[in-house]
């Protein structure tokens, strides 16, 4: 009779969650983003939201919270309730890297503090050197930077913007200095304003910039060339031997929330990012839709951990 009841309580307990699993999502979705609004992380969130949307039924907010390399986003949905209803629109910094180069490593952990939901986004970078230093070459930059110590512009510490430069300083014997901003939007601004020379940028961002000639690509750090400049070099094809970096795009939950939230906001992510309109917004911009079930999701963040974490602990210890 005692298990009898106990049974009985435990599935009394366990019911309101059940409907409410069932019942989701009954209310507005936030997605959190690390960074002003302007760059790549910020784009595609926006780009997904009308067809989260859709097919969630209920209304998708972007909510911009940059700050600590990202941090303050990360921390702030670590901390929300496990319900599904508060995402971490991420990237590869603010959700790997950030509590290392920030100084914080028990700020948070990615893979026992958050549910990774999906991939968005699979982002290649370009290196472009303002017009002005009159530099067209890979050559004649690492040239150029041990004889005037340029100025590099990040969008902050952590990201892979910072870590591809830091990599391809050591690699090719460059002397530059690297200056963080909050954020693409503001490192771009730096950029075309003339406050630094030159940059590591996604695709997505760099592109509207390439294309009026405030800047010239000099190298794109994908595997192979990208489409929409066919005729900038791989960093491979410039001598760079084995140096590739792209910036993913992705959604995560809370630690803790339901499978079935997760599942419905997976179901509702990858049929968006499989839309014509939507696979167009994203080539448009120089990236790649990429959806992934939770597991192929987990599998890139560890992959990407794997491989560049050295780097990170290589810059922390060189500080």
């Amino acid at each position: 009779m005692l298990n009898w009841k106990k049974s009985l309580a435990v599935l009394a307990a366990l019911l309101p969650g059940t409907v409410m699993a069932a019942d989701f999502p009954n209310a507005p979705v936030t997605l959190v983003v690390p960074y002003p609004p302007g760059g790549n992380v910020d784009s595609a969130a926006r780009i997904i939201a009308p067809g989260l949307e859709e097919r969630l039924g209920q209304p998708i907010v972007v909510e911009n919270r940059a700050g600590a390399g990202g941090m303050i986003a990360a921390e702030y949905v670590k901390n929300a309730d496990a319900d599904g209803y508060t995402l971490f629109m991420a990237a590869n910094g603010p959700l790997l890297f950030a509590p290392m180069t920030m100084n914080r490593p028990d700020a948070y952990d990615w893979k026992t503090d958050f549910a990774p939901i999906g991939s968005v986004s699979i982002t290649p970078m370009a290196l472009t050197v303002r017009t002005d230093q009159e530099v067209s070459t890979l050559e004649e930059l690492v040239e150029k930077s041990k004889s005037s110590r340029m100025l590099l512009a990040s969008p902050g510490a952590g990201t892979t913007n910072h870590l591809a430069a830091e990599k391809m300083k050591a690699v090719v014997g460059a002397d530059w200095r690297i200056v963080h901003y909050k954020g693409n939007a503001p490192s771009i601004a730096s950029l075309i304003g003339g406050e630094t020379a030159f940059s590591f940028d996604q695709m997505s961002v760099i592109l509207p910039h390439i294309k009026d000639g405030a800047v010239v690509p000099l190298a794109v750090t994908s595997a192979e060339r990208v489409a929409a400049l066919p005729d900038v070099p791989t960093l491979r094809e410039t001598g760079v031997v084995d140096f590739t970096a792209i910036t993913f795009t992705g959604l995560l939950a809370p630690a803790g929330t339901p499978d079935d939230a997760i599942a419905k906001i997976s179901e509702a992510l990858n049929a968006t990012l499989a839309t014509d309109e939507v696979k167009k917004r994203f080539e448009d911009l120089g990236s790649i839709a990429s959806p992934k079930s939770p597991a192929e999701f987990t599998d890139l963040l560890n992959e990407v951990d794997e491989t560049w974490r050295p780097e990170v602990e290589a810059v922390n210890a060189n500080r």
